[in-house]
Order: structure tokens, then C-alpha cells, then sequence
């Protein structure tokens, strides 16, 4: 089993959603968060007055899927978060160990 932690624009959750869905993934969890990498922030003005947004809003999506799922999912997410423009954003996996579904108390990749 696999834990896919990506963080994208908010404005593509929906699309990730979507592709996700279509690949028989039937859940996810989506945080709103803040951060920066490259882009390291932006500009703005308001009222007249400039300041430095460091921190900008990203949706981190966790997905635990089974090992032979886990290409698939990424490259998914890849697809439909890309705009070819800084910021898009990074997608990590990392090993699951273990999962336990708490109402039946099915465990391992049943309970994913």
C-alpha cells in the first residue's frame, strides 16, 4: 500500500477529483494548506499599498491506494493539475504500512 500526498492549485481539485474517480479510487482527502517553493511568493497591491505574499493557498490531496494502483494515480494527478506554470505543485508517495477501516475493522488494503 501507498500514501499519495500532492499538492496542487485549488483550482484543480476538481479535475484530480475527476481523474481519480475514473481510475476506481473512491476516496481522498483534501486539506486547504499554505506554502511556497520555487515561486517563492508573489506581489500584490491593495488600496495602493504593495506587499509580499510569501505563503500562497494549495489544496494537499492524501490518497492511500494499493501498490499496483499507485503509477497510475500519479501520473493521473500530474495530468490534470498541470498548467505548465510555476506553482504547480509536487506529489510525494510514501509507504503505508498499515490501514484499518475503524467501523468494520477490515485492515490492510481492504481497508482502503
Amino acid at each position: 500500500m501507498k500514501l499519495i500526498l500532492a499538492m496542487i492549485k485549488p483550482n484543480k481539485l476538481d479535475e484530480v477529483h475527476q481523474e481519480l474517480t475514473g481510475l476506481g479510487i473512491g476516496g481522498m482527502t483534501a486539506l486547504e494548506v499554505k506554502g511556497y517553493g520555487r515561486q517563492k511568493g508573489h506581489t500584490e497591491k491593495y488600496r495602493g499599498a504593495e506587499y509580499q505574499i510569501e505563503f500562497l493557498p494549495k489544496i494537499m490531496i492524501l490518497v492511500a491506494v494499493n501498490s499496483d494502483l499507485t503509477e497510475k494515480a500519479v501520473q493521473a494527478i500530474a495530468a490534470a493539475a498541470k498548467t505548465g506554470n510555476i506553482g504547480d505543485g509536487k506529489i510525494f508517495v510514501l509507504s503505508l504500512e498499515e490501514a484499518l477501516r475503524i467501523r468494520t475493522g477490515e485492515t490492510g488494503p481492504d481497508a482502503i
